[in-house]
């Protein structure tokens, strides 16, 4: 499951509330009221456009490779109003591996996909704590044209951030996904400004060392690490050489090191730009024995816009 979302340093700003006071019979008669101000609709949310390529890898089971090369695609919008006790998170996902297989990946899908809603919530515990509950219900398997609830999965997570100064944060929290040969996983990190220009982002599943170039454009080194879970449709093992499969879920797990440069278009955009090495590939069918694992990896290169208003 990928756990992107969790990891996140949020900040809940206070909520104010204001008294009015009435004044006399006699103010009221003689004067007019002032006029009464509507409070403007702000519409708050944030997005994630991401696109990347990854160069010609392989995977092996019982002696025989498979190469692939790889087109990954997120689309990433989230409406966050705000409420009495913090922040409500509803939108919606679209993540999508297109892979390229040379002919030998017999038991692999040329596609993984996930379309998903986001269903969350934001709050403070104190001064120190803020808490993050998120639900990812949708639908996670190979194909949308024949959409069943055999495809639909409703991973979760639930971390937390202390905030133990400004420069300094521990972030812990867990992922459940039921489908996953490991249901529960443990999560987090710390983020830490070591000096003025340098930040460790010690948080999975993207650990990075920040160095603040000038006020627009920050450079990083660091990891990648994406992971999700899907189901086959029925007839996939018919057609693939092994009846096994009719319906069974594999998990995809990619990790990636590299360097990039992440600059502010505007005071809430940010361009990312990124390039390195794909080191590591698994498609696991965890509830039969069909297991591919990593053999070599590849070059990529990335482009992710995000924003928030």
């Amino acid at each position: 499951m990928k756990l992107r979302s969790l990891f996140s340093i949020f900040l809940l700003p206070p909520l104010f509330a204001t008294t009015a006071l009435a004044g006399s019979d006699k103010d009221i008669v003689a004067t007019e009221p002032p006029p009464v101000e509507a409070t403007p609709f702000q519409f708050s949310g944030e997005f994630t456009i991401e696109q990347s390529y990854v160069g010609q890898s392989t995977v092996r089971r019982e002696g025989r490779d498979a190469d692939f090369s790889e087109l990954y695609s997120n689309l990433r919008f989230v409406y966050t109003p705000r409420v009495k006790y913090g922040i409500i998170r509803i939108g919606a996902q679209l993540e999508r591996y297109s892979l390229d297989f040379d002919g030998s990946g017999r038991q692999l899908s040329n596609t993984l996909q996930a379309l998903n809603a986001i269903v969350g919530f934001d709050t403070r515990i104190g001064d120190s704590i803020l808490v993050r509950l998120e639900a990812q219900p949708g639908f996670y398997g190979t194909t949308f044209e024949h959409l069943d609830g055999e495809q639909f999965n409703v991973p979760f997570i639930l971390g937390g951030t202390y905030i133990y100064s400004p420069e300094l944060q521990f972030v812990l929290g867990i992922g459940v996904n039921i489908q996953q040969n490991y249901p529960v996983l443990p999560g987090g990190g710390v983020r830490w400004k070591i000096a003025p220009k340098w930040v460790l982002n010690a948080v999975l599943p993207t650990p990075h060392l920040e160095y603040q170039v000038t006020d627009n454009v920050t450079a990083f080194v660091g990891a990648d690490i994406k992971a999700n879970t899907f189901r086959v449709d029925d007839r996939f093992g018919d057609s693939h050489g092994d009846t096994g499969l009719n319906s069974a879920w594999v998990s995809y797990e990619e990790i990636r090191a590299g360097a990039g440069v992440d600059w502010k278009l505007s005071p809430n955009i940010t361009l990312r730009v990124e390039g390195g090495y794909s080191a590591y590939h698994d498609f696991d069918y965890h509830r039969t024995e069909v297991h591919y694992h990593n053999v070599s990896g590849a070059p990529y290169v990335s482009l992710m816009l995000q924003g928030s208003f």
